[in-house]
């Protein structure tokens, strides 16, 4: 069994479902990827996983055990941790300040874990007293990342880290995602540039309508000439 799985997940926002008996799964050391057409519900499934939705039927399991029923608070502190598309930085906080924020559930020291990060993304440390504001958008997304490692997650859930940013920035922060799992972390990734996030995958997930429609492998899934004719632009 997968370290993470949501199974048969149906549900939405209080209105109509977004997504219908779609399943999502991703181990530790592993990185899964979410891909699809606008309005797939990509996002929306992820936030499934948090509980962040109304859900009428599916379970979500995390190392075997059931947490459906956890707030999304409940499922941070049993070692999930998220970085959302927007707004995912405290932009009138140094970057520093934004890393202790990130630590808001641990009663230890968190210096090691403030190195470790430092390490990872060492502009972050160059730019440590600055504002976050003044940051670049890639810069921020290091931050955002950041912070979220800051509760020694078990499972990292990135909402399309990579918008907005320049194609060399995103291999960049694909280099760092890949660094993360190489840690055992379990990386989960709704992400628009289908095309290179595949490459990085060890699996992947195509969603239409809120629903599976292609799962395999991240080669798997670019070898197959009806996602690429369909998603990848050929």
């Amino acid at each position: 069994m997968s370290y993470l799985i949501g199974e048969g997940l149906t549900g939405g926002y209080g209105g109509p479902d977004i997504i219908v008996d779609c399943t999502i799964a991703v181990d530790q050391g592993e990185i899964a990827v979410i891909v699809g057409p606008n309005g797939a519900g990509k996002s929306t499934a992820m936030r499934a996983l948090l509980g962040m939705l109304t859900m009428h039927h599916g379970s979500v399991k995390l190392d075997g055990k059931d947490i459906t029923a956890l707030t999304p608070q409940a499922r941070i502190g049993a070692g999930l941790s998220f970085v959302p598309q927007n707004d995912n930085v405290f932009t009138t906080m140094t970057v520093e300040e934004n890393l202790e924020m990130g630590a808001f559930i641990r009663t230890d020291d968190i210096s090691g874990t403030m190195e470790e990060i430092y390490e990872l993304f060492p502009i972050l440390k160059e730019r440590r007293k600055q504002m976050a504001g003044y940051l670049s958008g890639g810069q921020r997304q290091q931050v955002a990342v950041g912070r979220a490692m800051m509760t020694k997650p078990s499972v990292l859930m990135l909402d399309e880290p990579t918008a907005g940013v320049s194609p060399i920035v995103m291999d960049e922060l694909f280099d760092r995602i890949l660094e993360v799992k190489d840690k055992g972390v379990a990386v989960l990734m709704v992400e628009q540039n289908a095309k290179q996030a595949l490459q990085i995958a060890d699996k992947g997930y195509v969603l239409v309508m809120g629903k599976n429609r292609h799962t395999g492998s991240g080669s798997e899934l670019l070898a197959n000439a009806e996602v690429r004719r369909s998603f990848l632009g050929g």
